[in-house]
């Protein structure tokens, strides 16, 4: 059986949200289950939180996603982090999520769906190294690049 590495999603209460959206733009199979539904007291706040989450679409996309427990304060996924350095403040961002097809009609539409009140990074278009590549921020702060593959040569 081959490994997957699948991308886990952490958020605070926009899961679900999350997840359908996911689910618009690339089809498949959403299962979603709450803390409730493991036996977490309906009444109790965050029951109808998700404990379990993802999309797998027949097109080999796959994300999974919960709800972290508790009143921790919201941590935007993707959001860039600082650290000091040297006396330097340097900003990172701690991940990207890359989705990657074969031509620029496949994954436009993908762009187009993920644009959706997004914060756009770099437009979709040609670039030196790839016929179609993009960068932006979605609407619940995860970081995505959109690219078409292209054989790379060495320099």
């Amino acid at each position: 059986m081959p490994l997957n590495a699948v991308a886990h999603l952490n958020f605070h209460g926009e899961a679900r949200e999350a997840l359908e959206f996911y689910q618009s733009v690339f089809g498949g199979q959403l299962t979603i289950a709450t803390y409730a539904d493991f036996g977490m007291p309906a009444d109790l706040p965050g029951a109808t939180h998700v404990v379990f989450g993802q999309v797998v679409a027949d097109n080999g996309f796959r994300v999974m996603a919960y709800d972290v427990p508790g009143q921790a304060a919201p941590a935007t996924p993707g959001a860039p982090r600082t650290r000091r350095e040297n006396g330097t403040t340097i900003t990172t961002e701690p991940f990207f999520l890359s989705v990657r097809g074969e031509s620029v009609d496949e994954v436009a539409p993908v762009w187009a769906g993920l644009a959706e009140g997004a914060t756009v990074i770099e437009e979709f278009g040609p670039a030196p190294w790839a016929p179609g590549f993009g960068m932006l921020a979605d609407r619940f702060g995860v970081t995505w690049i959109v690219d078409v593959a292209a054989q790379y040569a060495q320099a």
